[in-house]
């Protein structure tokens, strides 16, 4: 009963990181904040993996297996997406282009993974998308940062390839062991960006702190370790369908948090939407 509700659980608390998303990049470098966020990620883990008495210490192949998950998702996509809001990208069509993800993950879980991909998934995935870009809107007369729209792209393929990685490994890792190895990926990955190319610095505001606090424990503890448990127990092609359902739930978040407008588009998209992923996900 309890892995039923999981989906929704994860939906509600990844679509709730885009309300704090801003705060987080209006007071630092993006670089710079998602280092210090996976280092504090990986350290709780750890803390975790020893108090419940998990092998932290695995195999040469598993820990590079599980870090170079972290460098795709914690590092290229977390990193484009942050990227590419703080050069000016609207985060409506970052959302959308990487909304893409399911569609993406459907045409390449054949080949790679071996899962079948019905007609009827692919119907819920098309539903899905339709529903997700009305939630979102196209936004044309929006001024696209060429730098913006090629990190938002390479963010759409690691998510995917993440995804598809992910359920491909067939390691038996407990969740937190491998959870905190992909911590440390993530944070390496944006260590070496700082070091390397930009000018780091983070304003430790109020605003700041509450913002990362969420990002931290609701969403790398909670979300994420949710996301990693359904990848493992479905299909990749099944699990990833649920992301049709974090635009609109963004935007009723943003609705009743933030005070900004939900329009009879939103609520449209959202019943699409939740069609599209009732069809995409059903046995």
């Amino acid at each position: 009963m309890m892995i039923r509700i999981f989906p929704f659980i994860f939906v509600l608390l990844w679509s709730s990181a885009f309300i704090t998303t801003k705060p987080i990049i209006d007071n630092s470098d993006p670089f710079a904040a998602l280092a210090f966020r996976f280092a504090l990620v990986a350290l709780g883990f750890f803390l975790f993996s020893v108090y419940s008495k998990q092998k932290i210490l695995v195999s040469k192949k598993n820990f590079v297996e599980s870090l170079f998950s972290g460098v795709l998702f914690h590092g290229f996509y977390l990193g484009g997406v942050f990227y590419s809001i703080s050069i000016g990208m609207p985060t409506a069509i970052a959302a959308l282009i990487v909304t893409l993800q399911p569609v993406l993950t459907n045409a390449l879980s054949g080949p790679i993974l071996n899962e079948k991909v019905s007609a009827k998934q692919w119907l819920g995935v098309l539903l899905g998308f339709a529903g997700a870009g009305l939630v979102l809107g196209f936004d044309i007369g929006s001024k696209i940062p060429t730098n913006g729209l090629i990190a938002t792209v390479i963010a759409l393929l690691a998510i995917t390839f993440s995804t598809l990685w992910q359920k491909k490994l067939s390691n038996s890792l407990p969740l937190s062991v491998s959870n905190m190895n992909q911590a440390i990926g993530g944070c390496i990955f944006h260590l070496l960006i700082i070091i390397f190319f930009v000018d780091p610095y983070i304003n430790f505001s109020e605003t700041f702190i509450i913002a990362m606090s969420h990002q931290i424990f609701l969403v790398s503890f909670g979300a994420f370790t949710i996301l990693m448990f359904l990848i493992k127990k479905n299909s990749a092609s099944k699990t990833v369908s649920i992301f049709f359902l974090i635009p609109a739930t963004s935007a009723f978040m943003a609705w009743l948090f933030l005070n900004e407008s939900l329009t009879s588009f939103d609520l449209i998209g959202f019943l699409i939407t939740s069609v599209g992923v009732y069809i995409a996900t059903r046995d």
